[in-house]
C-alpha cells in the first residue's frame, strides 16, 4: 500500500484513457452547466423581482433531475450506456438551445424557462445515472473511491470557473451569451465522450423497477449508519441551495454582475480545497464524527455569511461553508461505499444523489419563500443558525453514527 498522503492521486488520468476521455468532458459540461446555473436566477430575478420565484425555477429544474435519477437507473440497466450517455447529453443541449432563444426574445417567457430546466435537469440526470453506472468499468472497481475524489475535484474547479465566467458573460452581453456558450460546451462533451468505448449493460433479471428500488429505500432504513450519514449529507445539500439568494443580496453589499459571479464561485472554491486536501480522511478514526461535526461547521458559516458587513467577509464564510460541506460530503461516501453491499450499490448511490437532489430543490423553496418573507441577509442568517440548531440535535440523537468505529483498514482500504 502506497504511503499515505494528504493529497489525491491523479495518476488514472494517465493509465486510463477512457476515464480521462470522461474527467474532460465532465470538466466541460461543469464550466458550461455552471454558466447556466448563474444565468437562470438572474434571468428569473430580473424578470421578476422575486426570490420566491428565483427559488421555484432552481425547484423545478431539481424535480427533473430527481426523476431523471429514478428513470436512468432503469435504463442504464437495460441499454447500452454509452449511446445512452450520448442521447441524453445531446437533448440537453437542444434544451440549452431554447433558453438562449427565449432569451433573445422581446419579451422572453418565465414558463419556458421552468419547463426547459425541466427538461435539462430530467435529461441531464439521466445521462449522469448512465456514466455513474458505466464507472466501474471504466476504471475497475477497486479504483473507484480514486475516480470520485478526482472528479469531485473537476467539478469543484469547474464550479469555481464557470460563475466568474457567467458574471463577466452578463456583464458585457447579458444572459443569452451564457445559453449559447452552454450550448457548445454540451457539443464539445458529446465529441469528447464519442471516445469511450461500448458500455453494455450486465446482464439483470427482469425485476419490476418499483420494486428493486424498494429494496434500497428497505437498505437505507434497516441500516442505521448509512440512514444516519445520508440523512445528514442531505442536510448539507438544503443548505448549499443558498445560492439562490445570491442576486437579491448582491444590492445589499453593492456587487455589480462581474462581482456576483464570485458569490457562485466560493462556495466550489472551499469544496476544491477540501477535495484536494482529502488524500488521509478515508483513515478517520471515527467518520460518523467527523461528518456531524463538519457538517455542523458548514452551518454556522452560513449563519455568519448573512451578518457580514462587508461582501469580502461574505465571500470567506461562503468559502468555509464549501470547505466543511466537501468534508461531510467525501467522508459520507467513504462510509456509505464501505457498508452498502455490492449487490446494493447502484441503488444506494442512485438512491443517494436522488436524495441530494430533493435536498436542493426543497431547500432552494425553502430559502426562497424565507427571502420572500424576510430581507435577503435576514434569510440567510436565519436558516445558517437555525440548521447549525438542528445539527446539534442531530448530534445528540445520532449516537450510534457519532461513536462508529470502522476496522482498522476498511476504510483506508476502500479510499486506496
Amino acid at each position: 500500500m502506497n504511503k499515505p498522503s494528504h493529497f489525491i492521486d491523479l495518476s488514472l488520468l494517465k493509465s486510463h484513457p477512457a476515464f480521462r476521455a470522461v474527467f474532460i468532458a465532465r470538466f466541460i459540461s461543469i464550466v458550461a452547466l455552471g454558466m447556466l446555473a448563474v444565468a437562470v436566477p438572474v434571468q428569473i430575478q430580473q424578470m421578476t423581482k422575486s426570490p420566491l420565484l428565483v427559488g421555484l425555477g432552481v425547484t423545478v429544474a431539481a424535480c427533473g433531475m430527481f426523476i431523471g435519477l429514478l428513470t436512468g437507473g432503469v435504463l442504464a440497466d437495460r441499454y447500452e450506456r454509452k449511446k445512452l450517455i450520448l442521447f441524453a447529453r445531446s437533448t440537453c443541449g437542444l434544451g440549452f438551445v431554447g433558453l438562449a432563444i427565449n432569451a433573445a426574445l422581446p419579451e422572453p417567457s418565465l414558463t419556458a424557462v421552468y419547463l426547459l430546466g425541466l427538461w435539462d435537469g430530467f435529461f441531464g440526470a439521466i445521462g449522469v445515472t448512465a456514466l455513474l453506472a458505466a464507472t466501474p468499468a471504466l476504471v475497475g472497481r477497486e479504483n473507484l473511491m480514486q475516480a470520485g475524489a478526482i472528479t469531485m475535484l473537476s467539478v469543484r474547479f469547474g464550479s469555481i470557473l464557470s460563475p466568474a465566467i457567467a458574471g463577466m458573460v452578463i456583464a458585457s452581453g447579458g444572459v443569452v451569451w451564457n445559453f449559447v456558450l452552454a450550448a457548445l460546451g454540451t457539443l464539445l462533451t458529446v465529441l469528447t465522450l464519442l471516445k469511450l468505448p461500448m458500455l453494455p449493460p450486465p446482464p439483470q433479471p427482469r425485476e419490476h423497477p418499483l420494486k428493486s428500488l424498494a429494496t434500497g429505500v428497505q437498505f437505507l432504513f434497516t441500516t442505521p449508519l448509512v440512514g444516519m450519514a445520508a440523512l445528514m449529507g442531505a442536510l448539507v445539500t438544503l443548505a448549499s441551495a443558498i445560492r439562490v439568494l445570491y442576486p437579491a443580496l448582491a444590492p445589499h453589499w453593492e456587487v455589480s454582475a462581474d462581482r456576483l459571479g464570485l458569490m457562485f464561485a466560493a462556495v466550489p472554491l472551499g469544496a476544491a480545497i477540501g477535495a484536494f486536501t482529502s488524500g488521509r480522511l478515508a483513515q478517520a478514526a471515527r467518520p460518523g464524527l467527523l461528518i456531524i461535526s463538519s457538517a455542523i461547521a458548514s452551518f454556522l458559516a452560513l449563519g455568519l455569511f448573512g451578518l457580514m458587513p462587508n461582501f469580502t467577509l461574505a465571500l470567506l464564510c461562503l468559502v468555509a461553508f464549501g470547505y466543511f460541506s466537501s468534508i461531510t460530503s467525501l467522508v459520507q461516501y467513504t462510509l456509505i461505499q464501505a457498508l452498502t453491499p455490492d449487490a446494493l450499490l447502484g441503488r444506494i448511490n442512485s438512491l443517494w444523489t436522488a436524495q441530494n437532489v430533493t435536498g436542493d430543490a426543497l431547500g432552494a423553496a425553502l430559502i426562497g419563500g424565507i427571502g420572500a418573507w424576510l430581507l435577503p441577509q435576514q434569510a440567510a442568517a436565519v436558516f445558517g443558525f437555525a440548521a447549525t440548531l438542528l445539527g446539534v440535535l442531530m448530534w445528540l440523537v445520532m449516537g450510534s453514527l457519532r461513536r462508529y468505529q470502522p476496522p482498522a483498514v476498511t476504510l483506508a482500504e476502500e479510499a486506496s
